[in-house]
């Protein structure tokens, strides 16, 4: 190696360390203005990674709890602790018992779950045999049971002898649902009427 190739070496390696050295002073630099905001950026985030952990741990935590208090309610439904623990866990499952226990005694209760809510009512349509009430059931889309409504509308129809009626009604069921089979079997009958 020349001399002039040593120097452009040596040059070099003092230009990439200079560099170094500069890119250091830089981040000392930005660390020591920006000091109290970079200890309280990292702050949040530890204590939203630790508020995180903490909730997902109590939910389920209550999970747990609620399964047990369910479980409890349907094998003793008079327990009045596993009731409470209900009530404070989940209030869905709460509703759900109150449901259940309400249906048992044949008691009307007040439901906020809207699903039970909609069972709750097509239980009362059918026991009063009210066409109207199942024909409002029926129209709604995300009835569980809407074809169901549609096929007890129309036995009630029958019954009434509103044979044209009990026909419209029956031909709303979709050809994909559960009840056609019995929809169909109706269908035959009223063609005799």
């Amino acid at each position: 190696m020349s001399m002039k190739e040593n120097v452009k070496l040596v040059k070099d390696e003092l230009n990439s360390e200079e560099k170094f050295i500069e890119g250091f002073v830089k981040v000392e630099r930005i660390y020591k203005k920006y000091k109290a905001l970079i200890f309280a950026l990292c702050a949040i985030i530890i204590i939203a990674v630790v508020g995180f952990s903490v909730n997902s741990y109590i939910t389920n935590k209550n999970k747990v709890q609620a399964n047990i208090a369910f479980d409890t309610l349907l094998q003793n439904p008079n327990d009045k602790d596993a009731l409470e623990t209900l009530k404070s866990t989940n209030k869905k499952l709460y509703d759900v018992v109150i449901y259940l226990q309400a249906k048992k005694e044949n008691k009307d209760v007040e439901i906020n779950v809207p699903f039970l809510k909609e069972l709750a009512d097509y239980q009362k349509a059918l026991k009063t045999k009210s066409i109207d009430e199942l024909n409002t059931l029926s129209m709604q889309n995300d009835f569980l049971l809407k074809e169901f409504a549609i096929f007890n509308k129309a036995l009630i129809l029958t019954e009434q002898a509103k044979y044209k009626e009990a026909r419209v009604a029956l031909n709303l069921i979709p050809s994909t649902s559960k009840v056609f089979e019995l929809a169909s079997l109706l269908k035959h009958h009223l063609l005799t009427k």
